[in-house]
Parts: C-alpha cells; structure tokens; sequence
C-alpha cells in the first residue's frame, strides 16, 4: 500500500513507537491523526508533523468511535491503523502480600488487550466500505511483545494480554482477507522509549549485554521503520515480526 496521501490512526501516538511512527509515516507523506490520553503531548507532535491529536481512551468503544470520526472528517477515512498504546505492568502473581489483585490484572489485559481489539474492530469496519487501491483497502498493525514468548517473573498480567495480541492476529487477517484488509503484529523486544529513562547507566549495560546482536536497545525509529516496511509489502499478513536483535527472556 502506498503511504503517500493516505489518512493513518496511530493510538498510543503521543510517545515512543507511536511517536516515531506519527514522524516517519508523516514524512513519507501520511495525514496521520494521534490518538491518546495525553493530549498535550499529541498535540505537541501533531503540530510537528502536521497531524491531528485527538483524546482517546481505547477501552472505551463510544470514545474510539468518536476520535475514527474525527479523524476521517479532517482526513479521510483511514487505510493504515497502527495500535500502539498500551502500558507495561510488573508484579508476581503472589508476592508478599498476597495474591495480586484481579483488578490489576483486569486493567492491563483491558487496555492491552481489549483496547488493542476495540480499534482493530472499528478501524476495520471503516476500511470495509471504500475502494481497493491496488489489491487492498487498509491494514491494521498490533503491537505485542516477546513477554508474549519468553514472559519473566512478574509478569504474568504483561505476558498474557500481549500474548492475546499475538493469538489475535492470524483468525483476524484470515477473517478480514475477504475485504482486502491485511493485520500484522510487530513484538519488540527492548525499546528505548521513556520507561527506559530513569534506569541506572549499570542496568541499561545490563540490558544491552541481554541482547545478542546489536547489544543495545531497539530505538523507536526502528519499530517505525518496519511498520513502513509492513504498510508496503502487500504479502505481509497474519504475522508477527520480532524485533528484539535476537533477544530471548530470561526467566528473570
């Protein structure tokens, strides 16, 4: 699929991978709409690129509905949707105090997982009614992880809503073939995005020594790069990419 000129939803926009994405496919001449609860920040990048932010809660169906219409009265109706947001969570399921609680657990498979499906459901229902250009009317990009694989100790909650967004993507792209509608899955690995920021320089040597080849971490423009890659190699479908330099988990 061609980027040039073609209206893209990015949630999770305003920072990391979302962020590198909203400036890469921008550059390449996408009308790219940010949708995050961090509006401020969105709408910092958006004035950048030339983009649109728009608040979003992605658990919310009424709120997603709300920012697609938005984004397709500036836009246009979308053809790329790139589901970036999302939140990290560590804590054993039984710690010292006792089991974690299920909220906790419910929290982060709703916004991981529930919230990646709700864009995916609604997104795809948009692209459904317009014109194949080429051989495709839109394609849908997850993002997992390789805790999805390899999850450590503590993240059991992390692990299985990412693990959800892997599970997903194949009967998704099967589902929505019919329509010329493509999903992918990308599951990075290490990514130097803000969470990284306030480690110790002895940690993140740590964690560049865990990954084989580069020993670093991956950079935010990389994961956007290979969403462009995705976006215009037609015969990528129903897949999941690891981008993780070979990285393989340790229990902990």
């Amino acid at each position: 699929m061609d980027i040039m000129n073609t209206a893209a939803l990015i949630t999770g926009g305003a920072s990391g991978m979302g962020a590198a994405t909203a400036r890469l496919l921008s550059k390449q001449g996408a009308k790219v709409a940010l949708l995050d609860l961090n509006v401020s920040d969105g709408e910092k990048i958006a004035k950048e690129i030339g983009g649109i932010a728009i608040s979003c809660d992605v658990t919310n169906s009424e709120s997603v509905e709300k920012a697609i219409s938005t984004a397709q009265a500036k836009h246009g109706a979308a053809r790329i949707c790139v589901n970036c947001a999302g939140i990290v969570h560590g804590k054993r399921m039984i710690g010292k105090d006792g089991p974690m609680p299920l909220s906790e657990f419910e929290r982060v498979i709703q916004i991981n997982l529930i919230g990646t499906f709700n864009v995916m459901r609604l997104a795809a229902a948009a692209m459904i009614p317009l014109t194949t250009i080429g051989e495709e009317r839109g394609i849908i990009i997850n993002t997992a992880s390789v805790a999805a694989y390899e999850g450590q100790i503590g993240q059991t909650a992390y692990s299985a809503s990412k693990g959800g967004v892997v599970a997903l993507t194949l009967p998704a792209a099967r589902e929505l073939a019919q329509f010329g509608v493509r999903v992918m899955t990308i599951a990075p690995g290490l990514v130097d995005t803000p969470m990284f920021s306030k480690i110790t320089p002895e940690s993140r040597e740590a964690l560049y020594a865990s990954v084989p080849f580069p020993h670093r971490l991956a950079k935010p423009e990389e994961y956007a790069h290979l969403v462009q890659h995705i976006i215009e190699n037609a015969m990528l479908n129903g897949e999941v990419i690891r981008l993780d330099g070979a990285l393989r988990m340790a229990p902990r």
